[in-house]
């Protein structure tokens, strides 16, 4: 499994209950994560019962927070030199997924050890985690999200990041039309990341459906892909999508035309209390 073990200014405290105890830098958030099925040993003790703030589901979909501290409306996190927004959502996300670090972590090292010039397709980019980490690590990134809401936040990421004078260039648009537009104007890029919805529509309206499009879209980031790419990130949450799902995938599309080697494996958080782990769903590598 792949860990994001190594944080500071986070930390999975417990899991049980169908829920999640996090500490987000200062402050500790209750939230319900369906993976975990299993009982919490102490979820009537002071620890659970005095989190900051809690999400509670609606019977009728949605849900709310319930404060019992008066939190900012945002707060920030780092990891390493990288530096985050932290601000709770009415659909009881964060703003930041702290189990891609072992992903950025992966994808700095080999950004550095190139020793060429990198640049990097970031697809359904979100608020820019591995934006911020690949441009740390000194690329070029172009960073596509389909929400303008979720661009603007991934601007303001990588200037709380220091990195506001690094080449990065924003696009709001969907992601394989944008794509297929790189291919025909001949554009290249060494290194593609993509974190695809499970289920989504881009900002024409146009569908997409994990299990009937990621193929299509590896397909055509391979065409995308410079004479001498250096890494290929898919990240999926998707409970049905097995990580040899993914390994398929880009053994018919990015290793068929550039050999390489491919790793795929679940993404998981280390549970603090109890030794366990939190899986967050998987992620498929290749490299060079």
């Amino acid at each position: 499994m792949l860990l994001a073990d190594d944080w500071k200014d986070y930390e999975l405290i417990d899991t049980g209950e169908g829920e999640k105890l996090e500490r987000w830098g200062t402050y500790v958030l209750r939230r319900p994560d369906p993976q975990v099925i299993w009982p919490a040993a102490d979820i009537e003790g002071d620890r659970w019962r005095k989190a900051d703030a809690r999400y509670l589901r609606s019977s009728s979909g949605g849900g709310h927070w319930e404060y019992r501290t008066r939190l900012p409306r945002r707060w920030n996190i780092s990891y390493g030199g990288l530096k985050f927004y932290v601000e709770p959502t009415g659909f009881k996300h964060t703003g930041l997924f702290p189990e891609q670090a072992a992903n950025w972590k992966w994808m700095m090292e080999k950004i550095r050890s190139s020793g060429e010039k990198v640049r990097v397709l970031n697809l359904f980019a979100y608020t820019g985690g591995a934006t911020a980490a690949a441009a740390y690590a000194g690329a070029e990134v172009c960073h596509v999200d389909a929400s303008k809401g979720m661009v603007s936040k991934a601007k303001e990421n990588l200037l709380l990041s220091g990195l506001g004078e690094r080449p990065v260039r924003y696009i709001t648009d969907d992601a394989v039309k944008f794509v297929e537009r790189e291919k025909r104007r001949g554009n290249c890029y060494e290194a593609v990341i993509m974190d695809p919805p499970s289920y989504g529509r881009g900002p024409g309206g146009e569908l997409w459906k994990i299990e009937d499009e990621l193929y299509r879209l590896v397909e055509l980031c391979a065409g995308v892909l410079c004479a001498k790419p250096l890494f290929f990130l898919i990240n999926s949450y998707t409970t049905g999508l097995a990580p040899t799902v993914l390994s398929n995938v880009l053994k018919l599309t990015v290793a068929r035309r550039f050999g390489g080697r491919i790793e795929s494996d679940e993404v998981g958080l280390p549970v603090a209390s109890g030794g366990l782990v939190l899986p967050c769903g998987a992620s498929g590598r290749w490299e060079a």
